[in-house]
């Protein structure tokens, strides 16, 4: 029962019967019938137990961004007629809404209500609340509200730019055909070398030349087997490394080329694995192919901003979770504490390749020009051209991505100059 509104109609009817009494007055006894009748009808037609099944439904569970998902609400009565029900559904923050998310029904026995909208969002997981159903009489007297806590879960997954094929060189890799070159002698498409004419050596593998030279003797030219890699991405999900403007900021930039290189690097056969880096350590064990895709696009749904005092350094970097010699692709603004704790990495064999959304850029882009502004972006990139320089001492690749150019673009443009500068050697 609505306390209040109860309250105040009891007290107005127990003065009125009281004070009729104590005067002998018909009026005011009169004056209460109504009153009497009003609360008689509540207490025949309030609202007795509710006997209801609520079922939720998504049209999709794993969506791109900005999809509209239809969101299918459905409660049965299995009690007694409920006059008045006002059902409203959870739905979780963030999300755009197109239709109602509450309905006010009556609901006969065995009678089924329906209710549909439709949702779209950001990326991010979603998780519902609720309903919360609330049925009353149709004086509002009486009420008995309830919260069915039914499950609902909604994926909004990366939506990851297109990459064409990426160089990359690990010091092993697995005993399967794939794209990367092997550093080992074998059939393959590339020069790799010269050696003796072995039985069984395919004729028109034989160096002609050479073994004119020497006519007792036959050699083979030998090709660069290509295999594929372990491939490790690591994503910098540490607070102190994001940059963010209005609504855009450089972590989702990260996650949409995070994504991208997942694809790319899977759909080229190889053994990929997710690190988040940030609040903690959220992992994604190494696997292969589409459904390895999926695992990895869902991780990254989840992905968010943390802070931790332990994972503030890429000191705790979890080593033993990346295959020994494996590729390693680190996907970072970076700071300034970063270039050692790379170079020590790549001392133990790691071949690393350095993604990193120009922060300053980023954010420059995004201020009003004036002279002050200039001055702090020309220190800032200074100082972040400084850490590219120590990871390219070391043979670390690094790719400075300014997020308003396309990320392929960026990819391309480094691994074409670090071919060059392989090739002057």
């Amino acid at each position: 029962m609505s306390l209040r509104r109860s309250f105040v109609i009891g007290v107005l009817l127990y003065g009125l019967v009281l004070v009729g009494v104590a005067t002998l007055s018909s009026a005011l006894i009169a004056a209460a019938l109504p009153l009497l009748l009003y609360i008689g009808a509540v207490l025949v037609y309030h609202p007795g137990a509710l006997h209801l099944d609520v079922r939720r439904t998504l049209s999709h569970d794993y969506v791109a961004p900005d999809t509209l998902v239809t969101v299918t609400l459905r409660v049965t009565n299995n009690g007694a007629r409920v006059d008045e029900a006002v059902i409203r559904d959870g739905v979780p923050r963030y999300l755009d809404i197109v239709g109602e998310t509450s309905a006010i029904v009556t609901l006969e026995p065995e009678e089924t209500f329906t209710l549909r909208y439709k949702l779209k969002g950001p990326r991010g997981t979603y998780r519902f609340h609720g309903p919360y159903i609330t049925a009353s009489d149709h004086f509002a007297l009486f009420q008995r509200r309830r919260t069915h806590n039914v499950p609902g879960k909604l994926s909004i997954l990366p939506r990851p730019p297109k990459l064409r094929s990426l160089l990359i060189r690990p010091l092993r890799t697995r005993g399967f055909a794939g794209p990367i070159p092997a550093r080992e002698g074998g059939s393959g498409t590339d020069f790799y070398g010269v050696r003796g004419y072995e039985p069984g050596d395919p004729p028109r593998w034989i160096n002609w030349r050479l073994s004119a030279r020497h006519p007792r003797e036959l050699f083979t030219n030998e090709f660069e087997r290509e295999r594929i890699a372990d491939v490790g991405l690591i994503l910098d999900a540490r607070e102190r490394t994001d940059v963010a403007v209005g609504r855009e900021s450089v972590f989702e930039y990260s996650v949409e080329a995070t994504a991208a290189l997942a694809e790319r690097f899977l759909k080229d056969g190889n053994h990929v694995g997710l690190l988040i880096y940030g609040r903690g350590l959220e992992r994604t064990f190494p696997g292969y192919g589409k459904q390895q895709r999926q695992r990895i696009l869902r991780s990254l749904a989840q992905a968010r901003i943390g802070d931790s005092l332990i994972f503030d350094s890429l000191d705790y970097l979890p080593t033993r979770f990346f295959a020994a010699k494996s590729q390693l692709v680190l996907i970072s603004p970076l700071c300034q504490d970063d270039p050692p704790v790379l170079t020590r990495l790549r001392a133990r064999g790691y071949q690393i390749l350095v993604v990193s959304p120009d922060a300053v850029a980023f954010e420059g882009g995004r201020i009003a020009p004036s002279l002050a502004r200039d001055l702090a972006v020309r220190i800032a990139q200074a100082e972040r051209h400084l850490w590219m320089q120590q990871l390219r001492r070391v043979g670390i690749q690094v790719v400075s991505w300014n997020v308003d150019q396309a990320l392929d673009t960026a990819l391309q443009a480094e691994l074409k100059k670090t071919i060059r500068q392989t090739m002057r050697h």
